[in-house]
């Protein structure tokens, strides 16, 4: 009788795992680079600070300083390059010193191979370091489950206009 029971109990746990292997498919990786348009001082702005300064630059080294972000990702370097997505999100100024910030920011493919799909990035982010890495702790669609980490690094800024251009190297894990 405990043969039996023992028997039933681990062909059903064989057959969870062969269905739970058998759903998800293989596990892939994929690598890109993306290039965030930043806008934080004309009329394009795509970047504000909540609440807004009232004049002047933003401020993003006050401690308690919270951003809302909503930049065009282009697949070149050009401000005229093909849009593929958006950088939706939140930073708030964590550090006392206004060194680093916390990063919330959802990806939304809106062209492309990835169109509907979405990557989900959080993580510590010390803005004044030339390269940063927050985690991918998340996707939908062709990046379902995704997991793996992204780099920032800005690679231009213009002060009258209040553009900077970040390029963001990410390498993914998805089924």
């Amino acid at each position: 009788m405990a043969s039996n029971k023992l028997t039933l109990a681990l062909l059903l746990f064989l057959a969870i795992f062969t269905y739970a292997k058998a759903k998800r498919g293989h596990l892939k990786e994929t690598k890109m680079s993306v290039y965030y348009q930043d806008y934080s001082g004309d009329r394009n702005t795509t970047v504000i600070e909540i609440p807004g300064p009232s004049t002047g630059p933003l401020n993003f080294s006050k401690f308690g300083a919270m951003f809302v972000t909503d930049d065009p990702i282009t697949e070149e370097i050009g401000e005229g390059s093909a849009l593929i997505a958006r950088g939706r999100g939140l930073a708030v100024t964590t550090a006392l010193d206004g060194s680093n910030a916390h990063l919330l920011l959802s990806v939304v493919f809106i062209d492309g191979d990835y169109k509907g799909s979405t990557l989900e990035l959080q993580g510590s982010d010390p803005q004044f370091e030339q390269v940063r890495e927050v985690a991918v702790v998340g996707g939908t669609g062709k990046f379902r489950l995704a997991r793996g980490y992204a780099t920032f690094e800005t690679l231009s800024y213009d002060p009258v206009r209040g553009h900077a251009v970040i390029q963001s190297n990410m390498t993914l894990l998805h089924y």
